[in-house]
């Protein structure tokens, strides 16, 4: 890693990072409502964008800076089990053709902001649309936390903050910086700020990676010599652990890892917060059904861009923090201008998906903790300052994370919130397709998986930790190494529908249902459907 400051990538750098301020900040006016004041317009862009734009906000929304930097850092590490995160984006977009067109269907009908809106309104369960929205919230907040790091990350590579013995506020001030622009435009300009930023940082990332996958290769041989090194540093043994270093191919003993991985990581995407808010921005069902079929064209940028941890491991690159080792590759291998934008791709990459999260986060508060809880009667207009507010003391709290935790406590949080955020599968997707299940047994199901999800991954030790170490433990009954979160699924799946045959035969009280079955497959042209709700009722559930 160089000592000083790379310059030309800094400048390089700032350039892109004061393009995308000004663009955050113009998004106010981009596509103006005549009424602003509810949260349709601040949280959700007034449901109004089409496909191209939902396809760059849904790709700057799920390919985040960590994903640039985790992604091939696993490589890196442990060799091919990091591709688990390529079949996981191609096994997601069949399943969300299913049920996304539905619950963009439903919400719209209805005026729904967040997910826990639709449970409360499909289930009439308060309470369960509690254990959703507290889910979400802190699903969130450490995923918002290593969009942090990934800036971080950059910043230390290009020297930028000066060494360990330098002034913290010295050293963390380039961040302080980053975070109070992304707080101000997010609080002006709602969602149409990171959806208008995102055309700059997926263009970024597709140019990157295209020179970097040609580029590269030539300067260290070629793919026969990468993955040649790269097979031959997996072969060394690990001091700490005493087997080997990782793969080329993954061993038959990690297959149920690396399948269960994959299988629950795609349940899980689409039911974080930030996913649900970029989907329901769209204006219409279609627009939804034609994401499904083209955003598979972001796994083939995240298969290339796994590629990268090969090609750090040929060039020789040696770090003590996995996550710096394709900044760091990058800064090698990269003329320092070119460095420059890869850095910008990356530095945008943290800011476009951290904007959506927050505000995810803070509707999910507004909406289901504050107006059912705490003011039932606060106006479209109260609920958007409130939403506004919230939103960043949720960037603040990331940033407190980042800044006075460990970096690996904020991935461990992480791998929690996915195990977490599974949970909510059952509510979510089962209540899209059946009225069947019960909601105390939804309630019940999910806070049997919720316990043994955090039980589990607790007591995961690692050769640096004895807590929180990874998020794969045996599998009760199987024998196997499988995902925490699969194996917490299956529990709160069978703990639901046997506890719903229980409280059906019992005849215990149903929640009121207030949707109908045509209110799942309404488009924006049919009667009744609120893409724009007027401003009396906008941000209001019926």
């Amino acid at each position: 890693m160089n000592d000083g400051v790379n310059g030309v990538a800094l400048g390089v750098f700032i350039f892109f990072f004061l393009a995308v301020t000004v663009m955050g900040f113009l998004a106010a006016r981009w596509r103006k409502a005549e009424n602003e004041h509810s949260l349709d317009e601040w949280g959700l862009g007034g449901r109004s964008f089409g496909t191209w734009v939902t396809w760059f906000l849904l790709g700057g929304d799920l390919y985040t800076a960590y994903t640039f930097v985790a992604v091939p850092a696993a490589i890196y590490a442990a060799g091919a089990a990091g591709f688990f995160a390529v079949p996981y984006t191609i096994l997601v977009y069949p399943l969300i053709f299913t049920f996304l067109p539905r619950l963009w269907s439903v919400s719209h009908k209805h005026g729904y902001v967040t997910t826990s809106d639709f449970v409360r309104g499909r289930f009439g369960s308060k309470g369960l649309s509690l254990a959703v929205a507290v889910t979400g919230i802190l699903a969130t907040m450490p995923y918002i936390a290593l969009q942090l790091v990934g800036i971080q990350a950059v910043l230390d590579v290009m020297g930028v903050g000066g060494g360990e013995n330098t002034n913290w506020f010295i050293k963390d001030l380039p961040l302080l910086i980053a975070f109070g622009v992304l707080a101000a435009y997010t609080y002006s300009s709602g969602l149409r700020a990171p959806a208008l930023i995102a055309f700059v940082k997926d263009t970024l990332i597709y140019i990157v990676i295209a020179v970097a996958i040609i580029y590269i290769p030539i300067k260290l041989g070629g793919f026969d010599e990468i993955f040649a090194k790269a097979g031959e540093a997996y072969s060394q043994t690990n001091p700490a652990t005493g087997a080997p270093r990782g793969a080329l191919v993954p061993a038959e003993a990690g297959q149920w890892t690396y399948a269960t991985l994959a299988l629950g990581s795609a349940l899980a995407l689409f039911m974080y917060p930030h996913s649900i808010t970029a989907t329901l921005s769209s204006r219409s069902r279609e627009v939804i059904r034609r994401n499904t079929t083209i955003l598979p064209l972001y796994s083939l940028m995240l298969g290339l861009l796994a590629l990268l941890g090969f090609m750090a491991i040929a060039a020789g690159i040696k770090v003590q923090n996995g996550q710096l080792a394709i900044p760091q590759l990058f800064e090698t291998m990269f003329p320092s201008w070119f460095a420059g934008v890869a850095f910008a791709a990356i530095g945008i990459g943290a800011l476009v998906p951290a904007a959506i999260m927050s505000i995810a986060a803070a509707n999910l508060f507004t909406r289901n903790i504050y107006k059912d809880f705490i003011k039932p009667d606060a106006t479209p207009a109260q609920e958007t300052k409130v939403s506004k507010i919230v939103s960043l003391l949720v960037k603040v709290g990331a940033l407190v994370f980042v800044l006075t935790m460990d970096k690996t406590v904020a991935i461990n949080f992480q791998l929690l919130g996915g195990i977490w955020i599974l949970q909510t599968f059952p509510a979510l997707v089962g209540g899209l397709f059946t009225r069947w299940f019960h909601r105390w047994a939804l309630l019940a199901g999910w806070a049997v998986g919720m316990i043994y999800g955090t039980v589990a991954a607790y007591g995961v030790a690692s050769p640096t930790q004895k807590h929180f170490g990874g998020s794969a433990k045996e599998i009760p009954g199987i024998g196997e190494i499988g995902y925490i979160g699969l194996t917490a699924f299956v529990l709160n799946v069978v703990v639901t529908v046997v506890l719903t045959f229980v409280l059906r035969a019992a005849k215990a009280p149903d929640g009121v249902d207030e949707t109908k079955p045509e209110d799942y497959t309404a488009d924006a042209g049919d009667p009744g459907v609120q893409v724009e709700l007027p401003p009396a009722t906008a941000g209001t559930s019926h």
